[in-house]
C-alpha cells in the first residue's frame, strides 16, 4: 500500500475521505460542510457508526473529486476498531468508485491519542485494499494512492506521524503475509513450498530460518507428527525461525503455529464441503511467521523462536487409522481415537520441540484447531485456554489496542480426565462435550507447566464473506494482537 502525510493535499487526487464524527461535523472544505448540512437536514447522513455517504464536487480547473464521508458515532464511544472499520467501508467505497488517488482527513479526537487515531486508520485502509486474485486471468488490483491530513491543524509534527504510519504499514504487511499464506491453494503451497516462502521472508525481513527433513524429525522422535504426516507423498519439515532481539536477556518466547498445509482428515474423512477450505488449515502457522515478519523489522527487543510442524493429513496405505497407539517426543503415547483430531498431534511435539531444544520460557500456541470453538463462540472471537492468569491479562490488553477479540474457557482438572486412555497416557479426542477445551488440554499436557496461551482460532483464521477491512478468505487473526502483545513488554 502507499500511504504518506501532508497536510494540505486535499485539493489533490480524484477523491477524498472524510471521516465524521456525529456529534463533530467539522470538514477539511466550506463546500462538504455545506453539503453535510444538508444531508443531515434531510437526514441522509448524521454521522452515525458505519453510516455512509458519497457525492462529487467539482474542483480547480475542472476536477471532478468523489467525497466519501462515512460516519464514526459520537466521540465519547469512538474506539480504535471503530475507526478501522470506517476507514475499511470508506476504502472499499472508492475501490468502487474507481479512485486512483485519495485524500483522508485525519480524525480529532478527545478520547483517543493522536497515535491510535493514525495507525487505526492506516491499518484500516491497508487491510481493506487487500485482495487475493493471483490466480485470474484478468487481476484488478487494488492499488490507491493514499494521503492522510489535517488542515486544522498546520504544526503537527511529520516526522511523528510518519513514525505511526510507517508501523501501521508494517502491521498491515506482516497480517496480508498470513493472509496470503493461508489463501493458497494446497497444490501450491505445502510442507517444501512453505519452507521456501518462509526463508524468503526470513531474509526480507530479518530473522534466522532452520528446516528440519523427515530424516532429522524421525531422530527427534517426533512421532505424532510424523504420524499425522505419514499419509501424505508430500513429506513434513519442522520449521524452526528465530530472533534475537535482546541479548542480554536469557528469556525467550516461544509461538508455535499449526502447519497443516491440507487436511482431508485422514480416515476419518471430512465430507467435501468440510475439505474445500483446508488450504487454511495452517492458519496458526501464517499467523506466526506474519508475526515473526513484523517484530524483525520492527527491531523489538526481544527474543521469540516460532516453530511450525508443516505436513498434509491425507490417506495412504501408510496413513495412521482410528485405533493406533502412537508416541511423542515427550515420551507419552496417544490413543488414536479420529485421525481429524490431528493438529493437537503435531502441536504437542512443536511445544514440546520448542521448550526441550529452544529453551522456550513462554508458550504461545495458534492453531485453527476445533470446530467446537466455532460452535461455543462462533466466528469473531477466538477461545483461549491457559494456565497463567498474568500471561493471559496481557493478551487481552493487546486486544485492547489491536481489536481482535479473545475469550477464556475454563480448565479445570476436569477436563484433563477426558483425555485420559485406558490403553495409553492420552487419547487424542476428550468426547463429544467441551471440546474445545479438551483439545486445548490435550496441549497442556505437553507444555512442563511453562506460561502457557492456546490459542483456537477455527472461527476467527477464516472469513465465509467480507468484512469492512476483510475479504472472503484468511483473515491474518492474531499477528496484529501478538506483536502488540511483545512491543508491550518492552515498556
Amino acid at each position: 500500500m502507499k500511504i504518506t502525510f501532508n497536510n494540505f493535499s486535499c485539493l489533490q487526487g480524484d477523491g477524498v475521505i472524510v471521516p465524521i464524527l456525529e456529534d463533530k461535523l467539522i470538514t477539511p472544505n466550506d463546500e462538504i460542510n455545506n453539503m453535510l448540512a444538508h444531508l443531515k437536514d434531510s437526514e441522509k447522513f448524521e454521522g452515525k457508526k458505519g453510516e455512509i455517504f458519497t457525492f462529487t464536487r467539482t474542483c480547480g480547473e475542472g476536477k471532478i473529486q468523489d467525497i466519501i464521508v462515512v460516519g464514526l458515532g459520537r466521540d465519547k464511544e469512538l474506539n480504535n476498531e471503530i475507526i478501522r472499520k470506517s476507514l475499511g467501508s470508506a476504502c472499499k467505497k472508492a475501490i468502487a468508485l474507481k479512485c486512483k488517488k485519495v485524500f483522508i482527513k485525519i480524525i480529532n479526537s478527545t478520547v483517543i491519542s493522536e497515535k491510535d487515531i493514525i495507525k487505526s486508520m492506516v491499518e484500516g485502509l491497508g487491510l481493506a485494499e487487500y485482495s487475493f486474485n493471483r490466480y485470474k486471468k484478468d487481476k484488478k488490483e487494488n492499488s490507491l494512492d493514499f494521503t492522510l491530513g489535517n488542515t486544522e491543524k498546520e504544526n503537527q509534527e511529520d516526522n511523528k506521524i510518519n513514525e505511526y504510519i510507517k508501523e501501521a504499514k508494517l502491521l498491515v504487511e506482516a497480517t496480508i503475509i498470513a493472509r496470503n499464506l493461508t489463501n493458497e491453494p494446497a497444490n501450491i503451497l505445502y510442507p517444501e513450498t512453505l519452507v521456501e516462502r518462509v526463508g524468503e521472508i526470513g531474509r526480507e525481513s530479518g530473522f534466522e530460518v532452520e528446516v528440519f527433513d523427515e530424516k532429522q524429525i524421525k531422530s527427534l522422535k517426533m512421532d505424532a507428527f510424523l504420524s499425522v504426516a505419514k499419509g501424505s507423498d508430500n513429506p513434513p519439515r519442522l520449521i524452526v525461525m528465530r530472533y534475537n532481539g535482546n541479548p542480554q536477556d536469557s528469556n525467550i518466547l516461544g509461538l508455535v503455529g499449526k502447519g497443516l498445509t491440507y487436511d482431508s482428515g485422514g480416515y476419518s474423512i471430512k465430507p467435501t464441503d468440510g475439505m474445500v477450505t483446508m488450504k487454511g488449515d495452517m492458519g496458526g502457522a501464517a499467523s506466526v511467521i506474519g508475526t515473526m515478519s513484523a517484530i524483525a523489522k520492527s527491531n523489538l527487543r526481544i527474543n521469540v523462536v516460532a516453530v511450525v510442524a508443516a505436513c498434509e493429513n491425507l490417506i495412504s496405505g501408510r496413513a495412521y487409522k482410528p485405533g493406533d497407539i502412537i508416541g511423542s517426543m515427550a515420551g507419552k503415547t496417544i490413543e488414536v481415537l479420529n485421525t481429524d483430531a490431528e493438529g493437537r498431534l503435531t502441536l504437542v511435539d512443536a511445544v514440546n520441540y520448542i521448550i526441550e531444544k529452544e529453551n522456550a520460557d513462554e508458550v504461545i500456541d495458534i492453531a485453527t484447531l476445533t470446530g467446537a470453538a466455532v460452535v461455543a463462540l462462533g466466528d469473531k472471537v477466538t477461545a483461549v485456554v491457559s494456565n497463567n492468569n498474568e500471561f493471559y491479562n496481557e493478551l487481552e490488553e493487546a486486544a485492547k489496542v489491536t481489536g481482535e477479540k479473545f475469550w477464556r474457557l475454563p480448565y479445570f482438572d476436569e477436563y484433563k480426565e477426558q483425555i485420559k486412555s485406558e490403553i495409553a497416557d492420552l487419547k487424542n479426542l476428550g468426547g463429544k462435550y467441551g471440546g474445545a477445551i479438551t483439545a486445548g488440554a490435550f496441549v497442556g499436557e505437553f507444555v512442563k507447566d511453562k506460561p502457557w496461551l492456546h490459542l483456537d482460532i477455527a472461527g476467527t483464521a477464516w472469513a465465509d464473506s467480507a468484512s469492512e477491512y476483510s475479504i472472503k478468505g484468511g483473515t491474518g487473526v492474531p499477528v496484529r494482537t501478538i506483536y502488540q502483545l511483545i512491543k508491550n513488554r518492552q515498556k
